[in-house]
């Protein structure tokens, strides 16, 4: 509604909502790989806390009906887990890229749609660099901003490598500028 408000008062509002602007990752991937030399994995995903509810029960029973259709027409697939924390995890395998930020998407926007936005936590997409060493950008739903990961240990990551993609990458995507909030997530199940 506020939208619709704004232009009609030709108010302009250049910032997207914070669940499109994922979608930076669908262009980004493209500097990633042919200007940094990180090369897009076939593997994305996306986690949240589950509630315990039949409501809940039934936008996740939704969530896999989607998913079926969306990877027996793409070709990818996807898996399920639960993490040692007890958050929920979607695990996507697809050789399109854009598709996969498309799916992330849709699972994030069907959680939103059934009032559980608030129990998304992260997006993930991985990389390799040339060295084949996993390189993370996760999307934070809350802050709608991207961050890089890259573990390099059981509990070590490398602040430096993850400093210098942010600040090269922050003209391509919304990169979360306070580093206080680039939250390390071990155990990536994937």
């Amino acid at each position: 509604m506020r939208r619709f408000f704004d232009a009609l008062l030709g108010r302009n509002n250049p910032e997207p909502p914070k669940s499109e602007r994922i979608f930076a990752m669908a262009t980004a991937h493209v500097t990633l790989e042919t200007s940094l030399n990180l090369e897009p994995d076939r593997k994305a995903a996306i986690t949240f806390r589950p509630v315990s509810s039949g409501y809940f029960e039934q936008a996740s029973e939704e969530l896999h009906q989607l998913l079926e259709l969306s990877t027996r027409h793409t070709g990818a697939s996807f898996h399920t887990t639960t993490d040692n924390y007890g958050f929920d995890w979607i695990i996507l395998d697809d050789s399109d890229f854009e598709d996969m930020v498309a799916t992330i998407h849709v699972v994030s926007t069907t959680l939103m749609e059934h009032q559980f936005g608030d129990r998304l936590l992260a997006a993930l997409f991985r990389f390799r660099d040339r060295n084949d060493r996993a390189v993370y950008w996760f999307y934070n739903f809350r802050r709608g901003q991207f961050y890089p990961f890259i573990p390099t240990g059981k509990q070590d990551r490398d602040s430096a490598e993850e400093m210098r993609l942010a600040n090269l990458m922050s003209g391509e995507m919304p990169v979360d500028q306070d580093l206080e909030r680039w939250y390390p997530m071990w155990e990536i199940p994937f």
